[in-house]
């Protein structure tokens, strides 16, 4: 694989970059993907690259409410505030005119091409439309590892048809997530919650046999109690993964709460006791990976035992790695995210590398 950080800024002068990053917010509010980002943007505008920004918004449908309400138009001011008025948006699908604009671009240029999905090749994966997109430019570079387990036309085959460069943060992504898979060490504390279980499952698998404790909160720990006979009474969980729940609890490495903060009949965050068993485990961690809130902390009645998570973390001398939208969100909101080791901006790809699979979008670069 070929890393943009390896190539000499002298090489990307006056070329144009096809730079596909991570814009999928729900607001500005939510500038952790965008700012972001800014080290592979900054790093092609210093070296005079012109840029073309490719990212998606939302699951826009064919109707022009939901598209104005997924455009990437809400992503201009926190571009202009870092780069000026040389950012211009595009929001046509002519892209014989889209062309005309970049070549009569200055370097260091930023053009951002409105949502991905709302081009129809973009979901299919469609060849015509990648070698579109590639006709726009001389090289392309992916940094948004968000993306990478989706098999896009801007992820998957774009990068055959230009140079291809990882970016700065997927770099960094793959480095530490890479030394974090190869990690053989007792002392490796997993922390997993959330709403779902199945997406949590193959890095279980993964890291059961070298981990010193696996910890569950959220749906995961409600689909894991429910397993062993416990009535969670109207707590949402997953049918489906009841029987592998079942088999993994076999193994006294997973570690399920022993009190809750229960409302209406749903068990909606983990209890004190369970917070004071967990920071012990944590303690004990010399790498502490976290994915996933330990109950529904978008309520403040039901985020102590996440908060508590993520201090106890930040108190541990171990080094931290966590990731997923919300947990990340969550350690903003808390003002922890320079205390943590590393934040990962990869949700679903996240899980899907930490449980070994072959993502498409690294494979594209390779």
């Amino acid at each position: 694989m070929r890393y943009l950080s390896k190539l000499k800024p002298s090489t990307l002068r006056g070329k144009t970059c096809l730079l596909r990053v991570d814009f999928n917010i729900e607001n500005p509010d939510e500038s952790y993907r965008l700012q972001a980002s800014l080290p592979t943007l900054h790093y092609l505008a210093r070296s005079r690259a012109k840029i073309v920004i490719l990212a998606h918004r939302g699951r826009p449908k064919n109707d022009l409410a939901s598209r104005r309400n997924a455009s990437l138009r809400i992503t201009l001011p926190f571009l202009r505030k870092n780069f000026g008025n040389r950012v211009q948006f595009f929001n046509d699908s002519n892209f014989a005119a889209l062309r005309r604009r970049i070549n009569a671009a200055k370097p260091n240029a930023i053009i951002l091409l409105e949502n991905l999905r709302f081009f129809e090749g973009e979901e299919t994966n469609d060849q015509a439309f990648a070698k579109s997109l590639a006709s726009l430019g001389n090289l392309y570079v992916n940094d948004a590892f968000s993306v990478c387990h989706r098999k896009n036309a801007s992820v998957v085959h774009l990068p055959r048809y230009l140079p291809s460069f990882a970016g700065l943060l997927l770099g960094k992504e793959l480095a530490v997530l890479g030394k974090f898979l190869k990690t053989n060490s007792r002392s490796l504390i997993i922390i997993l919650g959330g709403a779902k279980a199945s997406d949590k499952i193959g890095v279980m698998k993964h890291f059961l046999r070298r981990a010193r404790t696996i910890l569950l909160g959220g749906v995961p720990a409600n689909t894991f109690l429910k397993a062993k006979g416990f009535d969670i009474e109207n707590s949402h969980f997953e049918p489906k993964m009841i029987s592998t729940a079942r088999r993994l609890l076999r193994n006294p490495r997973i570690v399920l709460p022993v009190d809750f903060i229960a409302h209406g009949g749903r068990l909606l965050d983990i209890g004190p006791r369970t917070a004071k068993l967990f920071r012990s485990e944590i303690r004990k961690g010399k790498t502490i990976f976290w994915n996933g809130p330990m109950g529904l902390f978008e309520n403040k009645k039901f985020r102590g035992g996440s908060e508590a998570i993520a201090r106890a973390i930040v108190g541990s001398p171990g080094f931290s790695i966590a990731g997923g939208g919300e947990t990340t969100q969550l350690i903003i909101q808390l003002k922890l995210e320079r205390r943590f080791g590393f934040l990962s901006a990869g949700g679903g790809a996240m899980l899907e590398y930490l449980s070994g699979k072959e993502l498409p979008g690294i494979k594209a670069l390779q």
